[in-house]
């Protein structure tokens, strides 16, 4: 369930049900932004042809703290992570997710980002990156980018 406030602010309790052997509850107690993400082959650097896709949420608290799901189709992926770059080039890694099951991936339990990749989320400078055996630097892939001006850090949101 979500309750969403007159800013479009999320409070929120993600529970990811049957993620690796158990039942994993987040709990964030301060409002927080959902950001919906799509991923694909051309959005890959270098692009990549392929019929995979993926797509999920991804939840960052006020506290810089992220959860969320990535699921995968049509791929065997070998890692998904969240990684810091420019649209069209290379990043670094900013998180690596836990294999869950069904191809979903989950981000770790109390996960946080630093100053620096809170700019860069603010900045629309994250994605998700899907690896495979056949693609080691990623298949598909997929911007992370607030649907409005969020400053994590005070909760306020403008359009």
């Amino acid at each position: 369930m979500r309750a969403v406030d007159a800013r479009g602010l999320l409070l929120r309790n993600v529970c990811v049900a049957a993620a690796l052997m158990g039942t994993i509850t987040l709990s964030m107690s301060a409002l927080a932004t959902e950001v919906k993400v799509t991923l694909s082959g051309d959005q890959e650097a270098p692009p990549v042809a392929t019929a995979a896709s993926g797509s999920g949420e991804l939840v960052f608290g006020t506290d810089k703290s992220v959860a969320g799901t990535i699921a995968t189709k049509g791929l065997s992926a070998t890692a998904v992570r969240i990684e810091e770059s420019s649209p069209g080039k290379r990043g670094v890694v900013v998180v690596s997710l836990v294999k869950g099951r069904d191809e979903r991936w989950v981000v770790p339990a109390r996960t946080k980002l630093t100053d620096a990749q809170e700019a860069s989320l603010l900045a629309g400078d994250l994605y998700v990156n899907v690896q495979t055996d056949a693609h080691k630097n990623g298949e598909i892939r997929g911007r992370v980018i607030p649907s409005a001006s969020t400053s994590l850090a005070s909760g306020e949101t403008t359009r």
